[in-house]
């Protein structure tokens, strides 16, 4: 059996105890949030409660986004940062 969270259009296998990092939440710091399913061995989907408690927002690793039309002089170069809130799984 394993647990499976789902927010920002995304899912996270979690176990108790577990540190992660998704999509911004709009939370406080301290904040309980979170539910999402457990799965069953034998294939069967079932609502799980999940207690997760928020511990603030971080930024992740910056990605640079550069565009180039070769003979044309056409040069741009951004950068961008996503903000993640830190989680952490207290109670599955």
């Amino acid at each position: 059996m394993y647990t499976v969270l789902k927010t920002g259009g995304k899912q996270y296998y979690v176990d108790q105890g577990r540190f992660l990092d998704v999509e911004r939440l709009v939370c406080n710091k301290g904040d309980t949030l979170l539910d999402g399913w457990s799965v069953q061995p034998e294939g069967d989907v079932l609502p799980a409660k999940i207690i997760a408690v928020s511990l603030g927002e971080t930024k992740s690793k910056k990605v640079i986004i550069f565009k180039k039309k070769r003979r044309h002089n056409y040069r741009r170069k951004r950068g961008h940062r996503q903000v993640l809130t830190r989680v952490r799984i207290e109670a599955v």
